[in-house]
């Protein structure tokens, strides 16, 4: 079995190099045209793309995002072309380039250093029609600075999305990206986090609607001391495709990082893809790292794909691992639950709750816990779970 899931001659693949190789580039002739040959495109039905594979969009404009930002924190549109613009990472896809290049302006999230912001930060984009736009956000966190930033999706959109986001030393943020789109909506969102030393950052990704969702974050561990916890929780309707591809690239001494990803499926066509890398460099000694994927089915005719990848080039580490882990309700809980005189029903929501709820208490942020909460209780009365 080769690295990253993938073997060696099966699939009608295409050859593959390990995450760390693959190249990086702003300029959309550097990439292969999208194909389900390529293991970064395997999954996706790419018939649901309406418009992010082509060269040419439209941008996303002001009047699109709003947002509700605390004393000290600042959202201005600057040219892409600002020399601090792409350091906290660059393309590794097609896509990506192509909203890079499209994206004349990038909205510049911006906390300074020594700021303690105790109000969290939101914005929202909720683009005014289906036509295929392109969108570059980049978060810059000031030494020893501490804030929480939500960037909501909404309504009905055709999404390529850039996010960045720097921290420089000691500085501390929760990021929170929602994508709660409409039925007929696309949306590809490449992240990129860059974290400074002894920083640390939340992730946490909240995909609970769109026809075609995918989501990439990738973090580099780059400087001594600094953490990283990614969370996500997703809820796959009929109809809804959400991938989600982590990537945790270890390359100074001393970091941590832990991964957890939960989702729930119903439905026929309901469709969930979570690859997880995690890269621990030679030179990452010291490292602590762990990820995880679990899904529930809660119907028939709903697929999960998990595929956790750990590449190890030290053996001076804390720790490391990877599991994960799709299935049906777990009998035996189902029936302690139905013994001390709770329904069927009722027992399978509790299930549910329980499950998800591990990571939506991780969030951390009342308003976006409440708001997962309620799209959970709907989502189980419509299968009577």
């Amino acid at each position: 079995m080769a690295q990253h899931g993938i073997e060696e001659h099966s699939h009608g693949l295409l050859p593959l190099q390990t995450r760390s190789e693959r190249p990086r580039s702003t300029t959309i002739g550097d990439f292969a045209e999208i194909s389900n040959r390529q293991e970064i495109w395997r999954y996706l039905p790419l018939d649901q793309l309406n418009g992010l594979a082509d060269e040419v969009m439209a941008e996303v404009i002001d009047q699109e995002i709003s947002s509700q930002l605390p004393q000290g924190v600042t959202a201005t549109w600057v040219n892409t072309t600002e020399d601090f613009v792409g350091t906290a990472g660059l393309p590794e896809d097609r896509i990506s380039a192509i909203a890079w290049t499209n994206a004349a302006k990038t909205l510049l999230i911006d906390v300074p250093a020594n700021a303690e912001i105790s109000d969290p930060s939101f914005l929202t984009a909720k683009l005014a029609n289906s036509e295929a736009k392109a969108l570059h956000v980049f978060v810059r966190v000031g030494a020893n600075a501490k804030a929480t930033i939500v960037l909501d999706h909404v309504g009905l959109g055709v999404l390529a999305e850039n996010v960045e986001i720097l921290l420089d030393q000691g500085a501390k943020l929760d990021f929170v990206t929602i994508q709660d789109w409409a039925k007929g909506s696309s949306h590809v969102s490449t992240q990129f986090a860059r974290l400074g030393r002894d920083s640390f950052l939340k992730h946490v990704v909240v995909s609970l609607g769109g026809d075609l969702v995918r989501i990439t974050p990738s973090v580099a561990l780059d400087s001594p001391g600094a953490e990283i916890q990614m969370f996500g929780v997703y809820l796959a309707d009929s109809g809804n495709y959400f991938e989600h591809r982590p990537y945790v690239d270890h390359i100074a001494a001393n970091c941590i990082s832990n991964v957890a990803y939960k989702g729930a499926l119903q439905g026929a066509g309901a469709h969930t893809v979570w690859v997880g890398d995690v890269l621990i460099r030679q030179t990452a000694v010291g490292t602590n790292s762990y990820e995880l994927n679990r899904n529930l089915l809660l119907t028939d005719g709903a697929r999960a794909d998990s595929v956790p990848n750990l590449e190890i080039e030290t053996g001076k580490i804390e720790g490391a691992g990877h599991a994960s882990a799709s299935g049906r309700f777990d009998d035996e809980q189902l029936f302690y639950l139905m013994a001390r005189v709770i329904g069927d029903s009722e027992a399978k929501k509790l299930v549910v709750r329980g499950f998800l709820n591990e990571v939506v208490q991780k969030i951390g942020i009342s308003q976006v816990e409440e708001r997962l909460i309620e799209t959970i209780e709907q989502e189980l009365e419509k299968v009577g779970a």
